[in-house]
C-alpha cells in the first residue's frame, strides 16, 4: 500500500463530473489497483475513488487514474508532504461472528432457498483479497458469489463488488453474478446492490434452521 499526503485538487470525469478544490488530503494506492482520496473528517469513507481494475499514470505535478470504462480521476499535486509504500501481505479477512458463520453453514446446506436447482461449489472460496462466503451455481449453471452478513450495509456490498470484479477475470468462472444475503439489509445498501446488478436476500435465522421457513425472502 502506498500512502501519500499532499495538498492537491481532484477532478473526476465520467458519467458525472466532480471537483475537489485544493486541500491537504491522504491518497491511498492499494495493491489491488484502487486509488482513493481521503479527508480527516469522514471516517473510512473516501471523498472520491477509482475501483480496480484501473491504471495510474504519474506525470509532472499530476496523476491520472483511468478505469476500464474510460472514466478519469485527475489528481493535481501542489505539494507532497509524505510519500511511503508498505507491504501488508495477504490479509486473513474479517472473521465472522457466530451468527454470520452459522448462517453461512446453514445456507450452504440449503442452497434450494436461493432457487430451485442451485448447487454449492464451495464455502470460503479463496481469492487474492479474501475468501468468498459461498460460491455456487444457479439452475442454468452460472457461477454465483454469495456474501453473508448479519446486518447488510454499504461496506458489505462494496466487499462483494470487489470479489465479483476479481472472480469475473477468471474465464473458468465468468460471468459471475452476486447475491448479498443478510438478516437485515439497509435501504442504502439495497439501492447500491440493485444499481450494481446484485440480488438481495433477507435471511431468517430460525427459517434456515427449519423454523418458520416462510420468512426467507428473495428480492
Amino acid at each position: 500500500m502506498r500512502l501519500v499526503i499532499a495538498r492537491c485538487s481532484v477532478d473526476y470525469a465520467g458519467r458525472l463530473s466532480a471537483h475537489l478544490p485544493s486541500a491537504t488530503r491522504l491518497i491511498l494506492v492499494k495493491a489491488d489497483g484502487s486509488v482513493s482520496i481521503h479527508a480527516d473528517d469522514r471516517a473510512y469513507k473516501p471523498l472520491n475513488w477509482m475501483s480496480p481494475p484501473c491504471s495510474l499514470k504519474e506525470g509532472e505535478g499530476a496523476w491520472t487514474v483511468v478505469n476500464k470504462a474510460g472514466e478519469k480521476l485527475i489528481i493535481t499535486l501542489e505539494e507532497v508532504l509524505h510519500d511511503s509504500s508498505h507491504e501488508l501481505g495477504v490479509d486473513p479477512g474479517l472473521i465472522k461472528d457466530g451468527v454470520e458463520a452459522h448462517l453461512q453453514v446453514l445456507l450452504a446446506d440449503r442452497m434450494e432457498v436461493l432457487g430451485t436447482g442451485w448447487s454449492l461449489v464451495r464455502r470460503e472460496y479463496p481469492t487474492a483479497i479474501g475468501p468468498v462466503d459461498i460460491l455456487c451455481r444457479d439452475a442454468e449453471g452460472r457461477t454465483v458469489a454469495v456474501e453473508i452478513k448479519r446486518r447488510g450495509e454499504i461496506d458489505g456490498v462494496e466487499q462483494l463488488t470487489r470479489y465479483l470484479e476479481l472472480l469475473n477475470r477468471d474465464p473458468l468462472l465468468a460471468p459471475v453474478k452476486g447475491v448479498f444475503a443478510a438478516q437485515e439489509i439497509k435501504p442504502q445498501a439495497r439501492v447500491l446492490a440493485t444499481d450494481r446488478g446484485i440480488d438481495c436476500v433477507v435471511l431468517d435465522y430460525d427459517g434456515l434452521r427449519g423454523i418458520d421457513d416462510d420468512k426467507l425472502k428473495l428480492f
